[in-house]
């Protein structure tokens, strides 16, 4: 059978805060047809908006007939389409103009007919002539009884879809509009819309130049934090260290392109904000601390690539300090481990990534460190090197993982490393996860 890969869904924890800065100024066609879960598209609909999504509904004559199209227009803000022979409002012709437009489609709820016309190339609606016309990814959601969702022709209708390259989202298990319990049931908008985050993030990194879509992550939550970050004595002067962001970036960038929801918690830095990832500026340990700590339940992997301060000045005075005596002597507190606290809470499954930067005696001190902070693997380079660690493009590092086995890597680029890093978290997240194997 198919009808689309079961992932583990991203909505328990996912909000509009995290996938704001993904839909933003996006353009979502959302394509709804005459299933009795049409209602459920209303939620989803209001979901995009709030995302920051500019949404364009269209639907199929029967899905009128359960929905008004008025309230998609109260919900979207923007003229419903209806028929295709209807009077114009975005152009000479309506759903051509949505089609270039459209950063993502969506139809859902698709009923077993609506499959069907997408399969075969018909065109006779919005739904299915904007489907013909869009050149972005197309979400498709199937909703209807379980026996028409089991029929070997709705099943290689759905296998036509996904040949074609139209991804296709498992329907959920439950009672169905018939009373009886089965398999056809519409996810619930919270779902449908971390898949279209999940859909829009893989697309644009490979659009911004990361090649193709690699799945190996995909559906998977990955935090990654990088940068330096910048510990204030007064408000001009602070302490910080040589750490771009490079590494961290890389890292954020490689992940986006294996399909994975991303979050770059980052600290202060020229790099620009990689494509299909949600980033999170900060400036002290403490903030880093607070905004990693705050998905530390949502997350699935978490890499620590940023080189926080371990210790910050124990007042910060108001005013810019005078020059006075020959010696300033200043106390340092220490600041939170940001690591060592997801340690503590981690939960099964959930992969700890480290970073040691290191001066002397790589694998010792990563060893201490993976086993402290209780890590799964650590990335350790020797930041003396000229041609690795900071403000540099390539790196030479030694991985240590959990169960001891230690892998001294050549010099390579960044980007190169961090697919190396990310083949073994992959492969750590396919023995925890055979779901996802």
């Amino acid at each position: 059978m198919t009808g689309g890969r079961r992932r583990r869904p991203l909505s328990t924890i996912l909000g509009p805060i995290e996938v704001r800065g993904v839909l933003r100024g996006k353009t979502v066609l959302l394509g709804v047809s005459g299933g009795i879960a049409a209602y459920k598209a209303a939620a989803l609909c209001s979901r995009l908006v709030q995302a920051g999504a500019t949404v364009h509904v269209l639907m199929t004559p029967a899905a009128t007939r359960l929905v008004s199209p008025l309230t998609f227009q109260a919900l979207s803000g923007n003229p419903v389409q209806t028929d295709l022979l209807a009077e114009q409002r975005h152009g000479h012709v309506d759903h051509v103009i949505l089609a270039r437009r459209a950063d993502l489609l969506i139809v859902a709820p698709a009923t077993a007919n609506t499959v069907a016309r997408l399969a075969t190339g018909m065109a006779g609606d919005p739904v299915t002539a904007a489907a013909l016309g869009v050149a972005c990814p197309v979400l498709v959601c199937p909703s209807m009884e379980e026996h028409m969702y089991r029929h070997p022709l709705t099943q290689a209708n759905l296998r036509r879809l996904e040949e074609i390259g139209y991804h296709v989202m498992a329907p959920e298990t439950g009672y169905l509009a018939s009373g009886l319990r089965g398999t056809g049931r519409l996810p619930e908008p919270e779902a449908i819309l971390a898949e279209a985050v999940r859909l829009v993030c893989a697309h644009r990194a490979a659009g911004a130049g990361g090649g193709a879509v690699d799945p190996t992550l995909a559906g998977r939550r990955v935090l990654v934090t990088a940068g330096a970050t910048r510990e204030a004595l007064d408000p001009v002067r602070f302490l910080s260290n040589r750490s771009t962001g490079k590494m961290g970036y890389a890292l954020a960038r490689e992940a986006a392109r294996r399909g994975a929801q991303v979050v770059l918690v980052a600290g202060p830095g020229n790099l620009p904000d990689p494509e299909g990832v949600e980033v999170v500026h900060v400036e002290s340990a403490r903030d880093m601390h607070a905004a990693v700590l705050a998905r530390a339940g949502w997350l699935d992997v978490a890499i620590g690539a940023a080189a926080v301060a371990d210790y910050r000045p124990a007042v910060f005075q108001p005013h810019k300090i005078k020059k006075g005596e020959d010696r300033l002597v200043l106390e340092l507190v220490r600041n939170p481990d940001i690591l060592a606290d997801l340690g503590r809470q981690k939960r099964p499954g959930q992969v700890l990534v480290g970073f040691a930067a290191e001066t002397a005696d790589l694998a010792e001190y990563a060893r201490r460190k993976l086993e402290e902070k209780n890590l799964d693997l650590i990335v350790a380079n020797d930041v003396t090197q000229p041609d690795a660690g900071f403000a540099v493009d390539t790196n030479r590092a030694v991985l240590v993982h959990r169960d001891g086995r230690q892998e001294d890597l050549p010099l390579m680029s960044k980007d190169a490393l961090a697919a190396a890093i990310l083949d073994r978290v992959a492969a750590l997240l396919g023995r925890r996860d055979p779901e996802h194997g």
